[in-house]
Formats: structure tokens, sequence, C-alpha cells
């Protein structure tokens, strides 16, 4: 396994060793310890998530706000998406950037989104399994996000206006100015 700190502080892409042979494949898609040992981050996974979605839909920008945090570790079980982590951390030097990575089947990557951090996905294959763990259970009255399309971020989600495929609360998400982290 391989730990790779993106640009923004305590993301980080985490590439998993695999064995592959004629049968087909295996690796840990999570051990505590070596996660530690490459992270420097102790993390205690409380919550795993699972989610199924067609080509277009587009998921987030979403966050826990305070004491109801969560940190993530993402992954695609099957299909491809493109995932986002939002740095949301006022006193960062980071504040308001984003990172950006294909995770897929097949390269098998995963994503460390940290506590402070916004997070979404969108569907490029037809369609796609995720998966993810967090650090602290979900709270609804602490939930937040930010309108996928905020002209500050200006994320490029590698899908035409027209495919995007949005819930009704995510549509009415505020942008980066008016959101409250």
């Amino acid at each position: 396994m391989k730990a790779i700190e993106t640009a923004l502080k305590g993301c980080f892409v985490i590439e998993p060793t695999v064995f592959e042979d004629a049968r087909g494949y295996f690796f840990e898609s999570f051990n505590q310890s070596k996660f530690q040992e490459l992270t420097g981050l102790a993390v205690n996974f409380v919550q795993d998530n699972q989610s199924g979605s067609q080509k277009g839909v587009l998921r987030g920008i979403h966050y826990q706000r305070g004491e109801h945090a969560q940190a993530k570790l993402v992954r695609v079980l099957k299909g491809t998406v493109l995932d986002i982590a939002v740095d949301l951390r006022k006193d960062s030097a980071t504040f308001g950037q984003y990172f950006s990575l294909i995770l897929s089947e097949e390269n098998k990557k995963q994503l460390f989104v940290p506590r402070g951090f916004g997070h979404g996905f969108a569907v490029l294959s037809d369609t796609a399994e995720f998966s993810y763990k967090c650090d602290n259970l979900y709270n609804k009255a602490s939930e937040g996000g930010i309108i996928y399309n905020d002209p500050t971020l200006d994320i490029d989600w590698m899908l035409a206006k027209d495919e995007v495929l949005l819930s009704e609360k995510d549509a009415e998400l505020p942008t980066f100015e008016n959101a409250k982290f």
C-alpha cells in the first residue's frame, strides 16, 4: 500500500498493493496500522456507506460541521467516478481549493478526505457503486453543502451540463461564498 499526500494537507491518495493471477485479484482495502504508519493519522472508522448511481449522477458537495465533522476513505467498487475533495478549513493555506481524482474499479485507488473538507463525486461510467468509511456518525443537523457548479470553486466535473443529475436537495445548495462551515 502507498499513501501519497495531495497538495491539500491531510488529504491522501491511497494505492493498494494488488495481487493478481489467473484467478483474479486480491488486496487489502484497509489496514488501520498500515494506514497510520503511512499517513501519520490515527483514524477510527465507525460507519460504512455505499451508493449505486447511474451515469451523470453528481452527489455533493457535502460536509458535516463542528463536532460531527467526518473524515472519509472513499473508493469505487464498480464503474468510474470523478471524486472531489474541497478544503473548507478556514485556517488552512489551501482553504477553498480542491483536489480531483478518477476512482475506478480498474485503478482501485482510494481517497482519504480529512475532517474539515467537503466531498462530492460524479459518475462517469454507465453505473457506479461507491463505498466509503466515515470516522464519525452522520448527524442531519450538522450537514452542509456547496452547489456543484459554484463559480468560486470552478470545478470541472467532466460532464456536460445536460448530463448532470442532481437530487433536489443538492440542486438547492448554497454557493461557497454563502455556505456555513
